[in-house]
């Protein structure tokens, strides 16, 4: 069995994939992924120097995220170019870590930790859709905090992403992380327990 696991930037959805890892399923995180192919000497962060040019660079030749998120953030004409060289590869690499986990170990939960899998169109890849929710003001300030943004900043950043609140209407498992981190893994603990999960 596999689920797709998303939510909104900053909802919890590491905390709730670790709890599920700590049970015995296996993780598949685009996130960790994306962060490989943004690596010196990779094919995609080629591809994307060459879009952007090499100001988005650290002098040591790794990904300014900082820069590049600076641009895609506030131009979602960018963030659409940069989704269109990145996410393909990306979703390449995870279906075929997902192929060989399932093919390995066809009882173990696969999850695929995915930020942006309803806006990506990809909820037919999976038997079943998490979601990680938290209301919009809890991530606002959480994204704040954790990144240390500014408030527009983290506005752009949560506008950039469907709202919560769809995703939470589009759920086939709804995890609401603003209760309390016992609460949090309470909720866990029945979702395995009625999948039958050991």
């Amino acid at each position: 069995m596999n689920i797709g696991l998303t939510g909104g930037i900053a909802s919890g959805k590491s905390t709730v994939s670790q709890y599920l890892v700590k049970r015995g399923a296996v993780l598949i995180d685009a996130d960790v992924i994306s962060r490989e192919m943004m690596m010196p000497g990779h094919p995609v962060l080629a591809a994307v120097v060459h879009t952007y040019g090499p100001s988005i660079l650290n002098p040591d030749g790794t990904l300014n995220r900082k820069k590049l998120g600076g641009i895609i953030f506030s131009n979602p004409q960018e963030r659409k170019v940069l989704e269109a060289i990145t996410h393909p590869a990306i979703r390449e690499e995870m279906q075929l870590r997902m192929a060989k986990f399932e093919a390995d170990d066809p009882q173990r939960l696969v999850v695929a930790d995915i930020p942006l899998l309803y806006e990506s169109k990809l909820e037919d890849l999976y038997d079943e859709i998490m979601v990680v929710y938290v209301p919009r003001q809890i991530q606002l300030n959480r994204l704040m905090l954790r990144d240390n943004l500014n408030q527009q900043e983290a506005e752009d950043r949560l506008n950039a992403q469907m709202d919560i609140e769809v995703k939470r209407e589009m759920a086939d498992i709804l995890i609401d992380n603003s209760l309390g981190i016992d609460e949090t893994e309470r909720q866990i603990d029945i979702f395995w327990r009625d999948k039958g999960l050991l």
